[in-house]
């Protein structure tokens, strides 16, 4: 679904990516991992067209990405749920959620996907008319999530879910993923836990210093403790 090769990145003068090249299969979920300041999010971030420059290639779907602005990405079917999760002020969570179908071609149904998420996610159902941004930490994070899971994409990129987030709700999350992969749902995830992503995932890349370093399923990486203490401990 996703194929991304010898993909560079820049902060200014600053090369933060160097020739990074990951695959993603359709109904996977893979994982970066690696200490911060890897590369792992601006690796989202320029997959999804919200870097200034970048240079290389990202296939999905078969069509070339880094041509394309940000918004034709997310009409072709992928999707990003940043770390800082960018819940709108002043709106509730339903009114968060018809964000997610702003410029989906799913906006007729507008009222059906809601309550399909709601489903999904019975806390945010309980909340509809809440204001989103009185609710948890936990709990925005995972109206994001299903913000951005509303318009049905074909990839859904996820930067750091657990971050912030109590252990009871991270394990909620967890779960919640693990049912999306059983339904097929397609996941570059980016997560600090190692052992919590690498118990859902499929694959792995660990990212040092903006390269790819290792590559490895998730159960050979769970098992190479030299290579998480090196590249992965904070």
């Amino acid at each position: 679904m996703l194929q991304v090769n010898n993909l560079n990145a820049w902060y200014g003068s600053s090369h933060v990516l160097q020739d990074i090249s990951i695959e993603v299969a359709k109904g996977e979920i893979v994982c970066l991992i690696g200490r911060n300041g890897a590369g792992k999010t601006t690796t989202l971030k320029s997959i999804m067209g919200l870097m200034d420059r970048t240079r290389g290639s990202a296939i999905f779907k078969g069509k070339e990405l880094l041509t394309e602005p940000a918004h034709i990405r997310f009409a072709l079917g992928l999707a990003y749920v940043p770390e800082e999760r960018r819940i709108v002020q002043g709106l509730s969570v339903r009114e968060n959620l018809r964000l997610g179908l702003v410029a989906s071609p799913e906006k007729k149904r507008e009222a059906e996907l809601i309550d399909k998420i709601a489903r999904v996610f019975p806390r945010l159902a309980e909340r509809l008319d809440q204001e989103a941004l009185t609710m948890s930490g936990g709990e925005q994070q995972m109206l994001a999530i299903a913000r951005a899971m509303i318009a049905n994409p074909d990839l859904i990129m996820l930067d750091e879910p657990s971050e912030g987030i109590m252990p009871v709700l991270v394990d909620e999350m967890f779960a919640l993923f693990r049912t999306m992969k059983k339904e097929g749902t397609t996941v570059l995830l980016v997560e600090q836990n190692v052992e919590l992503a690498l118990d859902i995932a499929d694959r792995a890349y660990v990212l040092d210093q903006g390269a790819v370093v290792y590559q490895a399923t998730a159960n050979e990486l769970l098992a190479d403790n030299e290579i998480k203490e090196r590249y992965c401990s904070v």
